[in-house]
């Protein structure tokens, strides 16, 4: 493993332990404020930071004829329909649950990734992919209704949309780093996003005051997670395979469900547990064992 995949994966864990705890950050924020006006702030908050160093970013800037449907299929993929199909989905299940169904994305992105990006993976792989999923089915079919999750299965599925949003997105970005910078990428996210969100926000309902609390926890969403966890999840496909950076979403239960326990006093019911097991399981499986030989990281442009 030479140094650029070494650092990529040290940057994955970081984006996973910051995404884990944006699920308890994005639904404290969701019940105190209408998810698309929470989600607009977010965006514009994130675009604001990029905006104070896009002029440096803008060198990096090397358009390429006929990129413009990549870079608009990756921002309408993540952050426009994923955000709107997440804020909506922890509106009805817990961020505990909402945590748990991300570990669909490896398997599905893996599937993905073969069809379109001729990506492989061993048959052990495989089949830790789809031992995540038989967990996640599990909990989230045995998942019960609380304060936390009124309609938890109806919140799970909306979870599972947001992830097949987050499966183009991958393969775009992959497709994208071999081009751009990473960092630019994201930048441009945020951009369209909050362009994107401001007509849902206008039309919703506004709070008459934002606590300071609600307000640290927007600027949370906004620089830590839209710039920090997209950032290094960005940079990390420049350098590794597309199903191996979405592998290290089955890292996201363990953070996600820490935070739920320790700050949402969320519980789990007995056969959620069992699930969990199936879904750790799956997650042993599906890393990939190291190379004997170093790959030549690919350049970027710009």
């Amino acid at each position: 493993m030479n140094s650029y995949e070494l650092r990529s994966h040290f940057a994955l864990i970081i984006a996973m332990v910051l995404w884990g705890s944006s699920f308890i950050a994005l639904k404290v924020a969701v019940t105190e404020m209408n998810p698309m006006v929470v989600v607009f702030i977010r965006m514009a908050i994130g675009a604001m930071a990029f905006a104070v160093v896009w002029p440096w970013l803008r060198q990096q800037f090397r358009y390429q004829s006929g990129d413009w449907k990549y870079l608009l299929g990756m921002a309408l993929f993540e952050p426009c329909l994923y955000f709107i199909f997440e804020a909506q989905a922890l509106k009805y299940t817990s961020a505990g649950q909402a945590g748990m169904v991300t570990a669909m994305l490896p398997l599905m992105v893996a599937i993905a990734a073969f069809f379109f990006l001729k990506e492989s993976n061993s048959k052990r792989q495989w089949f830790g992919f789809m031992l995540a999923v038989v967990g996640v089915v599990i909990m989230t079919l045995t998942g019960e209704d609380s304060t936390q999750a009124p309609n938890a299965i109806l919140g799970n599925v909306l979870e599972f949309l947001a992830m097949c949003s987050a499966v183009g997105y991958t393969l775009l970005v992959k497709h994208l780093v071999s081009r751009y910078p990473a960092f630019l990428l994201t930048a441009l996210q945020s951009f369209v996003g909050t362009a994107f969100f401001l007509p849902f926000a206008l039309f919703a309902d506004w709070p008459e005051s934002i606590s300071l609390e609600l307000m640290s926890v927007l600027i949370y969403l906004g620089l830590v997670i839209s710039l920090g966890a997209y950032g290094l999840y960005n940079f990390s496909l420049t350098h590794l395979k597309a199903s191996t950076a979405a592998g290290y979403t089955n890292l996201l239960p363990v953070f996600s469900l820490a935070f739920s326990v320790v700050l949402l006093d969320e519980h789990i019911v007995l056969a959620q547990w069992g699930a969990i097991v199936l879904v750790f399981a799956g997650v042993a499986l599906t890393g990939e064992r190291p190379r004997k030989t170093a790959e030549v990281p690919p350049a970027v442009t710009g």
